[in-house]
């Protein structure tokens, strides 16, 4: 098995995946809040890791409708990511990760009258959260 090779600049994304496991971010997120904290922390950079990370499993990358850059989650912290839905609050960004078995009537549903198989891993359901709703 290939070793993992650390640099400065991955431990402070990693760092950084590890505080926001909970909320979506894309690569401008990363380096506008490390920016100040590491020598060699370019966008190429970030990319270059985030690619990687996406590749070892440890990131799981999506495209939102909304927001016109790719979306990163960390998944190391919740192995099964792949494998179930998520809701994200449109206001906080924060993620929620659902039990499927809510879910398995409606995709069979959609299977049978669209010929359309849920990919779990990249799906994302749009809400407001409890805390968000109570700030409003």
């Amino acid at each position: 098995m290939k070793s993992e090779y650390k640099t400065k600049p991955r431990n402070l994304i990693i760092e950084y995946l590890k505080d926001n496991a909970d909320t979506r971010f894309t690569a401008r997120d990363i380096l506008n809040a490390v920016k100040d904290k590491g020598d060699g922390l370019d966008r190429s950079t970030v990319y270059r890791n985030l690619e990687r990370l996406c590749t070892e499993g440890k990131l799981i990358k999506y495209k939102e409708a909304d927001v016109n850059a790719s979306c990163y989650q960390y998944s190391e912290e919740h192995e099964s990511c792949r494998e179930h839905m998520h809701a994200q609050c449109s206001v906080c960004g924060k993620i929620f990760h659902l039990d499927n078995s809510i879910f398995k009537s409606a995709a069979k549903k959609m299977m049978t009258e669209y010929g359309i198989e849920i990919d779990y891993g990249k799906s994302v359901i749009m809400c407001v959260c409890e805390e968000c709703r109570e700030d409003s």
